[in-house]
Protein backbone atom coordinates (compact mmCIF):
# COMPACT_ATOMS: atom_id res chain seq x y z
CA UNK A 1 0.00 0.00 0.00
CA UNK A 2 0.95 3.75 -0.49
CA UNK A 3 1.53 5.68 2.57
CA UNK A 4 1.60 9.32 2.21
CA UNK A 5 3.60 11.30 5.25
CA UNK A 6 2.59 14.97 4.84
CA UNK A 7 3.37 16.80 8.31
CA UNK A 8 4.68 19.85 7.70
CA UNK A 9 4.92 23.21 9.64
CA UNK A 10 6.09 26.97 9.38
CA UNK A 11 6.61 26.34 12.91
CA UNK A 12 10.38 23.69 12.48
CA UNK A 13 10.06 21.69 15.91
CA UNK A 14 6.42 20.41 14.14
CA UNK A 15 8.37 19.23 11.22
CA UNK A 16 8.62 15.17 11.34
CA UNK A 17 12.46 14.63 10.80
CA UNK A 18 13.40 12.80 7.46
CA UNK A 19 14.68 10.39 9.76
CA UNK A 20 11.85 9.06 11.01
CA UNK A 21 10.12 8.36 7.46
CA UNK A 22 13.68 6.47 6.84
CA UNK A 23 12.73 4.43 10.21
CA UNK A 24 8.85 3.79 8.80
CA UNK A 25 10.44 2.72 5.29
CA UNK A 26 12.90 0.06 6.87
CA UNK A 27 10.14 -1.39 9.36
CA UNK A 28 7.77 -1.67 6.56
CA UNK A 29 9.30 -2.99 3.77
CA UNK A 30 6.31 -3.82 2.09
CA UNK A 31 4.61 -0.55 2.26
CA UNK A 32 5.67 2.90 -0.05
CA UNK A 33 6.47 5.52 1.86
CA UNK A 34 5.81 8.85 -0.12
CA UNK A 35 7.30 12.26 1.95
CA UNK A 36 5.56 15.54 1.38
CA UNK A 37 7.40 18.38 3.10
CA UNK A 38 5.09 20.93 1.85
CA UNK A 39 1.66 21.73 1.13
CA UNK A 40 2.14 21.95 -2.62
CA UNK A 41 3.54 18.56 -3.03
CA UNK A 42 0.40 16.45 -1.45
CA UNK A 43 -1.74 16.86 -4.19
CA UNK A 44 0.43 15.21 -6.96
CA UNK A 45 0.22 12.24 -3.97
CA UNK A 46 -2.65 11.88 -2.89
CA UNK A 47 -4.58 10.20 -5.43
CA UNK A 48 -3.13 6.72 -4.85
CA UNK A 49 -3.02 7.14 -1.55
CA UNK A 50 -4.19 4.60 0.96
CA UNK A 51 -2.84 5.30 4.13
CA UNK A 52 -2.31 9.16 5.35
CA UNK A 53 -0.13 10.02 8.54
CA UNK A 54 -0.40 13.55 8.46
CA UNK A 55 -2.21 16.25 10.60
CA UNK A 56 -4.21 18.50 7.85
CA UNK A 57 -6.11 16.97 4.91
CA UNK A 58 -7.86 20.10 2.93
CA UNK A 59 -11.10 19.07 1.28
CA UNK A 60 -9.33 19.69 -2.11
CA UNK A 61 -7.10 16.45 -1.42
CA UNK A 62 -9.22 14.55 0.03
CA UNK A 63 -11.64 14.78 -3.00
CA UNK A 64 -8.65 13.69 -4.67
CA UNK A 65 -7.58 10.82 -2.70
CA UNK A 66 -9.48 7.84 -4.24
CA UNK A 67 -7.88 5.05 -2.81
CA UNK A 68 -7.83 6.23 1.06
CA UNK A 69 -8.97 4.18 3.77
CA UNK A 70 -7.02 5.53 6.82
CA UNK A 71 -5.90 8.68 8.40
CA UNK A 72 -3.34 8.70 11.12
CA UNK A 73 -3.14 12.29 12.95
CA UNK A 74 0.35 12.86 15.26
CA UNK A 75 -1.56 15.32 17.28
CA UNK A 76 -5.18 15.01 19.17
CA UNK A 77 -6.89 17.81 17.38
CA UNK A 78 -8.68 16.87 14.07
CA UNK A 79 -11.15 19.06 13.90
CA UNK A 80 -10.38 20.92 10.96
CA UNK A 81 -9.92 17.74 9.07
CA UNK A 82 -13.39 16.84 9.82
CA UNK A 83 -15.62 18.57 7.41
CA UNK A 84 -18.55 17.06 6.11
CA UNK A 85 -17.14 14.62 3.05
CA UNK A 86 -14.66 13.16 5.42
CA UNK A 87 -17.43 12.73 8.30
CA UNK A 88 -19.61 11.23 5.97
CA UNK A 89 -16.96 8.71 4.27
CA UNK A 90 -15.97 5.29 5.25
CA UNK A 91 -12.64 6.35 5.60
CA UNK A 92 -11.51 5.68 9.63
CA UNK A 93 -9.26 8.25 11.42
CA UNK A 94 -6.94 7.93 14.64
CA UNK A 95 -5.18 10.34 16.36
CA UNK A 96 -2.30 10.55 19.22
CA UNK A 97 -4.43 12.05 21.87
CA UNK A 98 -3.01 11.11 25.15
CA UNK A 99 0.60 11.05 24.08
CA UNK A 100 1.13 14.42 25.50
CA UNK A 101 -0.95 14.38 28.61
CA UNK A 102 0.92 14.55 31.46
CA UNK A 103 3.36 17.03 29.84
CA UNK A 104 0.46 19.37 29.38
CA UNK A 105 -0.37 18.81 32.78
CA UNK A 106 2.30 19.95 34.38
CA UNK A 107 2.08 23.09 31.77
CA UNK A 108 -1.16 23.43 33.35
CA UNK A 109 0.31 22.81 36.93
CA UNK A 110 3.14 25.49 36.33
CA UNK A 111 0.87 28.11 35.10
CA UNK A 112 -1.26 27.84 37.95
CA UNK A 113 1.01 28.35 40.16
CA UNK A 114 2.58 31.24 38.14
CA UNK A 115 -0.52 33.07 38.51
CA UNK A 116 -1.64 32.39 42.14
CA UNK A 117 2.02 32.97 43.38
CA UNK A 118 2.40 36.63 41.17
CA UNK A 119 5.33 35.24 39.42
CA UNK A 120 4.57 37.37 36.54
CA UNK A 121 5.29 40.37 39.13
CA UNK A 122 8.38 39.08 40.06
CA UNK A 123 9.33 38.85 36.50
CA UNK A 124 8.84 42.18 35.09
CA UNK A 125 10.12 43.71 38.95
CA UNK A 126 13.54 41.67 38.19
CA UNK A 127 13.84 43.66 34.72
CA UNK A 128 13.53 46.88 36.45
CA UNK A 129 15.53 45.85 39.43
CA UNK A 130 12.61 46.86 41.63
CA UNK A 131 12.13 44.81 44.99
CA UNK A 132 8.54 44.44 44.62
CA UNK A 133 7.64 42.76 48.24
CA UNK A 134 5.28 45.05 49.10
CA UNK A 135 2.80 44.30 45.55
CA UNK A 136 3.42 40.86 45.73
CA UNK A 137 1.68 40.55 49.36
CA UNK A 138 -0.69 43.24 48.51
CA UNK A 139 -4.46 42.11 47.70
CA UNK A 140 -4.98 39.83 45.93
CA UNK A 141 -3.32 37.77 48.12
CA UNK A 142 -1.09 34.95 46.80
CA UNK A 143 -2.44 31.28 47.12
CA UNK A 144 -1.90 27.99 46.72
CA UNK A 145 -3.24 24.68 44.76
CA UNK A 146 -3.84 23.16 48.90
CA UNK A 147 -7.33 24.55 49.02
CA UNK A 148 -8.05 25.90 45.68
CA UNK A 149 -10.93 24.35 42.97
CA UNK A 150 -10.18 23.82 39.76
CA UNK A 151 -12.54 23.64 37.03
CA UNK A 152 -12.01 20.86 34.01
CA UNK A 153 -13.93 22.31 30.75
CA UNK A 154 -13.33 18.82 29.24
CA UNK A 155 -12.01 15.55 30.53
CA UNK A 156 -10.49 13.11 27.85
CA UNK A 157 -6.90 12.20 28.73
CA UNK A 158 -5.22 15.77 29.01
CA UNK A 159 -8.38 16.60 31.83
CA UNK A 160 -8.17 13.25 33.71
CA UNK A 161 -3.99 14.08 33.58
CA UNK A 162 -4.97 17.42 35.13
CA UNK A 163 -7.59 16.42 37.70
CA UNK A 164 -5.14 13.82 39.03
CA UNK A 165 -2.22 16.28 39.79
CA UNK A 166 -4.32 18.67 40.95
CA UNK A 167 -5.51 16.81 43.32
CA UNK A 168 -2.42 15.07 44.21
CA UNK A 169 -1.57 18.66 45.67
CA UNK A 170 -4.66 18.91 47.46
CA UNK A 171 -7.53 20.88 45.23
CA UNK A 172 -10.69 20.17 45.03
CA UNK A 173 -11.13 19.16 41.22
CA UNK A 174 -14.83 19.57 39.03
CA UNK A 175 -15.54 18.90 35.77
CA UNK A 176 -18.18 19.63 32.79
CA UNK A 177 -18.16 16.89 30.00
CA UNK A 178 -20.33 15.50 27.22
CA UNK A 179 -20.88 12.37 28.55
CA UNK A 180 -21.09 12.36 32.26
CA UNK A 181 -22.24 8.44 32.02
CA UNK A 182 -18.52 7.78 31.62
CA UNK A 183 -16.09 6.27 34.30
CA UNK A 184 -14.92 9.48 36.83
CA UNK A 185 -11.16 9.65 36.42
CA UNK A 186 -9.38 9.47 39.47
CA UNK A 187 -9.15 12.86 41.47
CA UNK A 188 -12.51 14.01 40.03
CA UNK A 189 -14.80 15.48 42.85
CA UNK A 190 -17.97 16.47 40.89
CA UNK A 191 -19.21 16.00 37.11
CA UNK A 192 -21.60 18.07 35.22
CA UNK A 193 -22.59 18.25 31.53
CA UNK A 194 -22.33 21.60 29.61
CA UNK A 195 -25.16 22.98 30.02
CA UNK A 196 -24.25 23.30 34.00
CA UNK A 197 -21.28 25.34 33.16
CA UNK A 198 -22.14 28.52 35.04
CA UNK A 199 -22.69 27.34 38.48
CA UNK A 200 -19.80 25.24 37.95
CA UNK A 201 -17.92 28.53 37.14
CA UNK A 202 -18.81 30.46 39.68
CA UNK A 203 -17.13 28.28 42.38
CA UNK A 204 -13.71 27.86 40.53
CA UNK A 205 -10.63 29.84 41.60
CA UNK A 206 -8.75 27.98 38.20
CA UNK A 207 -10.56 27.14 35.12
CA UNK A 208 -8.75 25.19 32.41
CA UNK A 209 -10.05 24.02 28.99
CA UNK A 210 -9.09 21.09 27.89
CA UNK A 211 -12.22 20.03 25.69
CA UNK A 212 -11.38 18.98 22.17
CA UNK A 213 -12.79 21.37 19.48
CA UNK A 214 -16.17 20.32 17.96
CA UNK A 215 -19.36 22.25 16.67
CA UNK A 216 -20.40 22.16 20.37
CA UNK A 217 -17.33 23.65 22.33
CA UNK A 218 -16.63 26.84 19.58
CA UNK A 219 -17.05 29.75 21.65
CA UNK A 220 -17.62 27.44 24.70
CA UNK A 221 -15.96 30.53 27.03
CA UNK A 222 -17.66 33.85 25.47
CA UNK A 223 -19.26 37.05 27.74
CA UNK A 224 -21.97 35.31 29.75
CA UNK A 225 -19.10 32.56 30.61
CA UNK A 226 -16.48 35.20 31.58
CA UNK A 227 -19.12 37.07 33.86
CA UNK A 228 -20.13 33.65 35.85
CA UNK A 229 -16.20 32.99 37.22
CA UNK A 230 -15.20 34.85 40.38
CA UNK A 231 -13.51 37.78 40.43
CA UNK A 232 -9.70 36.30 41.07
CA UNK A 233 -10.26 32.98 39.02
CA UNK A 234 -7.82 32.47 36.32
CA UNK A 235 -8.07 30.88 33.04
CA UNK A 236 -5.92 28.09 31.66
CA UNK A 237 -6.39 27.24 28.09
CA UNK A 238 -4.65 24.63 26.48
CA UNK A 239 -7.01 22.99 24.21
CA UNK A 240 -7.70 25.01 20.59
CA UNK A 241 -7.99 28.84 20.84
CA UNK A 242 -11.54 29.11 19.32
CA UNK A 243 -12.73 27.66 22.64
CA UNK A 244 -12.32 31.17 24.25
CA UNK A 245 -13.99 34.15 22.68
CA UNK A 246 -10.74 36.35 23.38
CA UNK A 247 -12.01 39.86 22.82
CA UNK A 248 -14.36 39.23 25.53
CA UNK A 249 -11.51 37.75 27.27
CA UNK A 250 -9.01 40.79 26.74
CA UNK A 251 -11.89 43.03 28.34
CA UNK A 252 -12.81 40.66 31.21
CA UNK A 253 -9.04 40.65 31.90
CA UNK A 254 -8.70 44.34 31.38
CA UNK A 255 -11.94 45.21 33.61
CA UNK A 256 -10.52 43.00 36.37
CA UNK A 257 -13.60 40.90 36.29
CA UNK A 258 -11.39 37.88 36.54
CA UNK A 259 -7.85 37.46 38.00
CA UNK A 260 -5.98 36.45 34.92
CA UNK A 261 -4.82 34.08 32.30
CA UNK A 262 -2.18 31.72 30.90
CA UNK A 263 -2.86 31.32 27.36
CA UNK A 264 -0.93 28.25 25.10
CA UNK A 265 -3.47 28.76 22.03
CA UNK A 266 -5.31 30.91 19.91
CA UNK A 267 -8.00 31.81 17.58
CA UNK A 268 -4.91 32.78 15.12
CA UNK A 269 -1.66 31.57 15.37
CA UNK A 270 0.75 33.12 15.53
CA UNK A 271 -0.95 35.89 18.12
CA UNK A 272 -1.37 39.27 16.50
CA UNK A 273 1.63 41.29 17.86
CA UNK A 274 -1.16 44.42 18.32
CA UNK A 275 -3.63 42.17 20.39
CA UNK A 276 -4.03 43.23 24.12
CA UNK A 277 -3.10 39.83 25.64
CA UNK A 278 0.78 40.42 25.06
CA UNK A 279 1.04 42.73 27.62
CA UNK A 280 -1.64 42.76 29.75
CA UNK A 281 0.10 41.98 33.32
CA UNK A 282 -1.86 39.17 34.12
CA UNK A 283 -1.77 37.15 31.60
CA UNK A 284 0.78 34.41 30.80
CA UNK A 285 1.50 33.99 27.05
CA UNK A 286 3.17 31.03 25.69
CA UNK A 287 3.47 29.59 21.66
CA UNK A 288 1.59 26.46 21.55
CA UNK A 289 4.19 24.59 23.35
CA UNK A 290 2.80 23.09 26.14
CA UNK A 291 2.48 19.53 24.27
CA UNK A 292 5.86 19.62 22.82
CA UNK A 293 8.16 16.94 24.31
CA UNK A 294 11.85 16.19 23.74
CA UNK A 295 11.59 12.91 22.34
CA UNK A 296 7.88 14.08 20.39
CA UNK A 297 8.51 12.49 17.01
CA UNK A 298 9.76 8.73 18.50
CA UNK A 299 6.59 8.61 20.34
CA UNK A 300 4.31 9.69 17.12
CA UNK A 301 6.31 7.81 15.06
CA UNK A 302 5.40 4.81 17.55
CA UNK A 303 2.29 5.49 18.02
CA UNK A 304 1.89 5.16 13.62
CA UNK A 305 3.79 2.21 13.77
CA UNK A 306 1.40 0.69 16.18
CA UNK A 307 -1.06 1.20 14.66
CA UNK A 308 -0.01 0.45 10.84
CA UNK A 309 0.73 -3.35 12.00
CA UNK A 310 -2.73 -3.28 13.58
CA UNK A 311 -4.13 -2.37 10.46
CA UNK A 312 -1.93 -4.60 8.50
CA UNK A 313 -3.28 -7.68 10.51
CA UNK A 314 -6.62 -6.05 10.71
CA UNK A 315 -6.80 -5.67 14.61
CA UNK A 316 -8.60 -2.75 15.83
CA UNK A 317 -6.76 0.72 15.98
CA UNK A 318 -5.59 2.64 18.77
CA UNK A 319 -7.11 5.66 19.59
CA UNK A 320 -10.01 5.59 17.24
CA UNK A 321 -11.65 9.46 16.56
CA UNK A 322 -15.16 9.07 16.05
CA UNK A 323 -15.57 11.68 13.03
CA UNK A 324 -19.55 12.33 14.63
CA UNK A 325 -18.50 13.55 18.23
CA UNK A 326 -15.19 15.28 16.50
CA UNK A 327 -12.86 13.76 18.84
Amino acid sequence: MNVLVAIYSPVAAWNIPDRHVERLRREFPHHSFRHARREDEVMPLIGDTDIAFTSELRRAQFAAARRLRWVHSPAAGVGAMLFPEMVDSPVVMSNSRAMSAGHIAEHVILVTLALFRKLPLAFRSQLRKYWAQDDAVAAPPMRTIRGSRALLVGLGSIGAACASRFAALGATVDAVRRRIDQPRPDGVTDVGTADQLLPFLGRADVVIITAAQTAETRGIIGETQLAAMKSDAILVNVSRGKLVDEAKLAHALSAGSIGGAALDVFEHEPLDAASPLWTLPNVIVTPHTSGFRADHWDAATDLFAQNLRRFDSRQPLLNLVDKAAGY
